[in-house]
């Protein structure tokens, strides 16, 4: 995949990818909320890192690939914006405390690591072949997901114990065995029926598997549109990887504001609303949305919420 690059060069990407990926987890070890502070940190060491590297690059194979890099690097961040509160909306639906979201995200992110290198490995005939066709599903999806959270909003909030009737389980229980219930922070647990001991996905896993599921719908955008301005393999792959990072951090210090700002979640549904609007739009060939454009729209509606929060209070 990386052509022209050293093994070596490769290596120093993975080793610090891994070490900074350990370090995160190794101070998140305990299940307990990340506030603004913690998040608000982690978000700066990211973006730190990111623009370290770029000086790496720069050093190592020139200005024009740097260039490459921070232009890849900035066009993943802002078209992944939209992925962020897609991905709060996934929690609201799986009902996953706070103090769990970590954990899912992490392991999101090393899937990401993988399903990434594949899609940038692939180029994108695949993409061109059924990329019209997922995003549109998925952009339905986003939709139906608006009109879940907005009715969350208006009725009383209860903790789900039994997901036997939830939709991720209903779906998927037919063709692996899924535990009706949360088993602490655990993917899987062992359950005994009748005498035999059986390996079960819980409820956590299959919101795992959502979250990966969202990261590949924006893959399906984003990654096209870098390679259009990156050429280079090796400068496509580590700025896509360096912004998908340090996304993580950001969606935290959003998820942190929103338990202070009562009326953010409105504005996260005419986010998720916008989002899925765009979607359908730019396949249908009618309205197609810049980064730009999108990056406006979202700023002004968080800025609504939290101007509307403020006034609350």
């Amino acid at each position: 995949m990386f052509g022209e690059h050293s093994l070596t060069e490769i290596l120093i990407f993975f080793i610090l990818i891994i070490f900074f990926l350990w370090l995160d987890l190794h101070a998140h070890r305990s299940d307990k909320p990340i506030n603004i502070r913690d998040a608000s940190i982690w978000t700066a060491i990211w973006i730190i890192l990111s623009f370290i590297f770029a000086g790496y690059v720069g050093i190592e194979f020139g200005y024009e690939k740097a260039e490459q890099y921070i232009t890849g690097y900035l066009l993943e961040k802002s078209l992944s914006l939209d992925n962020l509160f897609v991905i709060m909306a996934i929690f609201g639906s799986f009902a996953i405390k706070d103090e769990l979201q970590h954990r899912v995200l992490y392991y999101g992110i090393v899937g990401a690591l993988i399903l990434r290198f594949l899609f940038i490995t692939a180029g994108t005939a695949l993409i061109a072949a059924f990329g019209p066709m997922a995003l549109a599903c998925f952009g339905i999806f986003i939709l139906w997901t608006a009109w879940k959270m907005w009715q969350s909003i208006r009725t009383p909030q209860y903790e789900i114990t039994d997901y036997s009737e939830h939709w991720s389980v209903r779906y998927t229980q037919r063709f692996f065995p899924i535990h009706n219930k949360m088993h602490g922070h655990d993917f899987f647990v062992r359950i005994s029926e009748n005498g035999k001991t059986l390996l079960k996905a819980t409820p956590m896993f299959l919101c795992l598997v959502v979250v990966e599921v969202s990261d590949i719908m924006f893959a399906l955008d984003s990654i096209p549109a870098i390679i259009a301005v990156a050429p280079d393999p090796y400068i496509i792959y580590t700025s896509n990887i360096f912004a998908i990072l340090g996304l993580r951090s950001m969606y935290f210090t959003l998820a942190a504001a929103s338990r202070y700002l009562r009326r953010l979640n409105l504005a996260v549904v005419g986010i998720l609303f916008f989002v899925g609007m765009k979607m359908l739009l730019d396949v249908a060939g009618i309205v197609h949305c810049s980064p730009l454009t999108s990056l406006l729209v979202i700023s002004g509606l968080l800025l609504a919420g939290i101007i509307a929060s403020m006034r609350d209070d």
